[in-house]
């Protein structure tokens, strides 16, 4: 089961420990790690990630794993430690990230400034093993199964602007000159609307299909590592 993995610890140290260890139990077939990172809670609510590592599809940052960075931001916005600046990607989204407003409110009330979270993209079958490491090194584990989110906040706006489209059309047909070049000004800005918003929508779909794709090599890859090392 595909999951979204938050543990909260105490110092910079703990946190990359925790990282090592959830290397380790992907190593040793109990896990499968898709992306990670490292985030420091800074005193002004901001968060920064430490270091430019990811993990094996944790550049896919426009997908869950980089909503979630992005949320955990706070409300003054999030600071990035990076030349890249790769999270930035507008991605602050409860449906990007594909998780529950009761899940990140929990994450964030551990997650106080001056701590250290450990946020991963992992699949795992059962929670023992993680939950174990982690609570021995001193970290609290959130996690949450990632959602089969429908778009049909973002669809059912497109449809009523749509609908506004169409009845701007009907009336511009009817009404007079002058009043057709006010109307068609407007069915402009509209139809530029709709535009940008399937073009949103296209691109989170893109998005959707790289990562689910890029996760599928990363199985391929740990079933012939694994088959090499038994032959």
């Amino acid at each position: 089961m595909d999951r979204v993995l938050v543990v909260v610890f105490d110092s910079e140290t703990k946190a990359y420990e925790g990282k090592k260890a959830l290397s380790q139990l992907d190593a040793e077939g109990s896990i499968s790690v898709y992306a990670y990172a490292v985030l420091h809670k800074n005193a002004d609510g901001t968060t920064t990630l430490t270091k430019d590592d990811y993990g094996p599809i944790g550049t896919l940052l426009g997908t869950a794993f980089g909503s979630l960075i992005g949320l955990l931001g706070g409300p003054v916005g999030f600071g990035i430690g990076l030349a890249t600046g790769a999270v930035v990607g507008g991605a602050v989204d409860l449906n990007s990230a594909r998780i529950g407003e009761d899940f990140l409110a929990d994450v964030n009330k551990a997650l106080t400034p001056n701590k250290f979270a450990l946020v991963a993209e992992i699949e795992e079958d059962w929670t023992t093993p993680v939950d174990t490491r982690m609570e021995a090194i001193g970290g609290t584990v959130f996690r949450r199964s990632l959602s089969d989110v429908k778009h049909t906040i973002h669809e059912e706006n497109t449809n009523a602007m749509k609908a506004d489209l169409a009845q701007m059309k009907a009336e511009q047909a009817q009404t007079s000159a002058d009043r057709k070049a006010k109307l068609q000004e407007k069915i402009n800005k509209l139809d530029t609307k709709i535009q940008q918003q399937l073009q949103k929508d296209k691109d989170k779909r893109e998005a959707a299909e790289r990562e689910a794709q890029a996760k599928v090599q990363v199985l391929k890859a740990k079933a012939a590592a694994a088959k090499a090392k038994a032959s």
